[in-house]
């Protein structure tokens, strides 16, 4: 199995740098480098200003052999995130593909930055799970995303819950699901203190079970992460049992067999 498709990359980083050719065709030269085909544009909603549609077609025109997607990781940022959904929502037309993703808890604690392992051993770890899954599950519902990602990032810096949270998944996975979102396998998790994939086995299966498609997944913030430990993920997709990938253009969705 080879893949194709890395439908999550930040291409400004963590910064605002709008979008040139000059910003933009290293992810390109890059892509073909590998042999990715098709790949999705999706820096934080919180630097939507950077994204230009027209600089977008430029790539475009200039690397007619590649499939590249004008995306968005529509987040829930206390600070930015409500004017990115408005944002998401004047510029639905041009995008082909919007992520969902949370990265902030109670408090506005923003639990996946480097350091935060102190906080999470002053919480409860059983309640910062519920509130991540609670806060999935109102994105996944929102009506402005097509595709969930890394979606048990929580787990980063490797606390795990001290019950079973099986009924909370299956809830989750049927909103995604009722809400005909894919999910993404990211191999950023891969690189972090937890050092496995997103989602973990259990949730693939069970998402698995109730039919609801996937994406490929670098979380790439600089061109030489995309398409990281894209053989790895073709290996576990194999042991999963999963034969094909959805890609998107302007939102509509189309499976893939690999």
């Amino acid at each position: 199995m080879r893949l194709f498709s890395d439908y999550h990359l930040h291409p400004q980083g963590h910064r605002l740098q709008p979008y040139t050719l000059e910003l933009l065709q290293p992810w390109a030269d890059h892509a073909r480098q590998i042999g990715l085909r098709n790949f999705a544009l999706t820096d934080h909603d919180r630097y939507h200003r950077g994204v230009d549609f027209d600089e977008i077609d430029r790539l475009r025109a200039a690397n007619p052999d590649l499939r590249i997607r004008a995306g968005i990781e529509l987040d829930n940022d206390p600070v930015y995130s409500a004017e990115g959904r408005r944002w998401v929502e004047k510029n639905w037309g041009r995008l082909d593909f919007v992520l969902g993703s949370v990265h902030f808890l109670r408090g506005d604690w923003a639990f996946d930055h480097a350091g935060e392992e102190a906080e999470f051993a002053r919480r409860d770890i059983d309640e910062v799970y519920a509130d991540y899954y609670e806060r999935i599950r109102g994105m996944a519902t929102s009506g402005l995303v097509d595709c969930m990602a890394h979606l048990d990032l929580v787990k980063i810096f490797g606390f795990r819950p001290t019950r079973d949270f099986s009924d909370v998944l299956d809830a989750v996975l049927s909103e995604i699901h009722g809400a005909n979102l894919a999910m993404e396998l990211s191999t950023a998790g891969w690189r972090k203190p937890v050092g496995e994939l997103y989602p973990s086995d259990e949730i693939i299966r069970r998402a698995m079970a109730k039919g609801i498609p996937f994406t490929t997944a670098s979380d790439g913030h600089s061109h030489v992460q995309q398409g990281e430990n894209f053989e790895r993920l073709a290996a576990k997709m194999v042991e999963l049992g999963i034969g094909e990938v959805s890609i998107y253009e302007r939102h509509q969705r189309v499976a893939v067999a690999l």
